[in-house]
């Protein structure tokens, strides 16, 4: 197993202007803003030329204010007047605190700030905390700036928020090395009795009717695979007695827009794929694309007559083909780790998490937090503890039998 940072070849920016030294040099050039969501409009605009991970976009961001009606905050770093890194987060209430983090919540893995790389080498700990008071004086009601599942380093880039004191997530994100290409990344990856169980899979979806493997390329596609998907995930989660983070119409907005919106960009930066057996959609999975990285962000199956196939397994494989035709580096299969993705991944990701309280109050939910994801780490790192709390979470719901892990995305 490779322990490895993430890696993007992203958005790059040619470095044009004044040097790293010359900006160490002269620290009074820098100076920290934060507005309300007005500041949105600048965001959109310093994307167009930045280095950021998928759910920093410019398109995640406006259509998660869009479509939730967020209260967000915009905090800019700026050089000589010129953006050099910029935070778009959202204001959440957690009980009696108010807390500012990632737009989309948990569904934003594998973060990675809007960034000009050609100030990066002089952004250090002390530039950010700058921000983090611009937004303490514009926005006071906010106790705690939670930075949560943040990629240690985006397209060879270190990520600058390690500048500051954190801790590791509790979840593990898995990917696979595509280097040399599918036949070379099956040779690694048993890859005979993958062919074998493609094969075997192939013959029953044709003995139950037509099969096809479908992407999303119009609106109409867009909602029937998000339709399919969420279906499907809600009859999951009940089965495995957890919340359907799914559930609320309005982040189902989002991801509608989202998907939609990625069609007019000539390679979508977010796209659908699904499997359909006999007219009826089997598995679905929704993905972003960062530069050489094809990122899986969510997959379900149906749970129905032909489940007991792996439909999911079997998308998967096409999928990783896919992205091996197509010239992508690395297949992530993003934050969790679960037993179908240890059979194909080869790289670990340990994402990290800065908290930043703002307030006595927010002090006292860091310590909460940071405990929490202590827990966290030592339930889901002792596959003892970790398997007794899924199985209390199934009886929980009522549901006494195994559930399978392949679309826990």
């Amino acid at each position: 197993m490779v322990d490895a940072a993430a890696s993007f070849d992203g958005n790059r920016v040619a470095a044009k202007e004044a040097t790293a030294r010359s900006m160490r040099a002269d620290r009074g050039r820098w100076v920290a803003s934060a507005s309300d969501g007005s500041g949105l409009a600048d965001y959109v605009q310093f994307c167009a030329s930045a280095l950021f991970a998928p759910a920093q976009s410019a398109s995640w961001v406006s259509n998660w204010a869009t479509a939730t009606g967020a209260d967000i905050v915009v905090a800019t770093l700026l050089c000589d007047g010129r953006p050099a890194l910029s935070l778009a987060l959202e204001v959440v209430r957690r009980g009696p605190f108010r807390l500012a983090r990632f737009t989309g919540g948990r569904h934003a893995n594998g973060n990675f700030t809007a960034t000009d790389p050609r100030f990066l080498p002089a952004i250090d700990g002390a530039a950010i905390r700058s921000m983090f008071k611009a937004i303490a004086r514009a926005r006071p009601d906010i106790d705690l700036i939670s930075l949560e599942r943040l990629l240690p380093d985006l397209d060879g880039v270190a990520n600058p928020l390690a500048a500051l004191p954190g801790f590791p997530s509790p979840n593990l994100a898995l990917a696979i090395d595509l280097d040399g290409g599918f036949d070379a990344l099956l040779s690694r990856a048993s890859g005979k009795r993958k062919r074998k169980k493609h094969r075997s899979q192939t013959r029953k979806f044709e003995a139950v009717g037509t099969f096809r493997r479908i992407e999303a390329r119009t609106r109409e596609e867009v909602d029937r695979l998000l339709d399919a998907f969420l279906d499907m995930k809600e009859a999951r989660f009940a089965k495995m007695g957890i919340a359907n983070v799914f559930g609320d119409k309005q982040v189902r907005d989002f991801f509608r827009a989202l998907f939609a919106d990625a069609l007019t960009e000539e390679k979508p930066s977010f796209l659908l794929h699904g499997l359909d057996v006999a007219g009826k959609l089997r598995a679905v999975t929704g993905s972003s694309r960062s530069g050489k990285r094809l990122i899986c962000e969510f997959g379900a199956i149906a749970e129905d007559d032909i489940a007991f196939t792996s439909p999911g397994d079997f998308l998967f494989f096409d999928n990783i083909q896919e992205a091996c035709d197509l010239g992508f580096d690395v297949y992530d299969f993003s934050v969790g780790d679960e037993p179908y993705k240890r059979l194909w991944c080869d790289i670990e990701i340990q994402h990290f998490e800065v908290l930043a309280p703002l307030t006595l109050k927010g002090r006292a939910l860091a310590t909460t937090m940071r405990q929490g994801a202590r827990a966290k780490a030592f339930i889901k790192n002792n596959p003892t503890v970790w398997k007794l709390t899924k199985m209390l979470r199934r009886k929980a719901a009522g549901q006494a039998a195994p559930v399978s892990a392949e679309d826990d995305n």
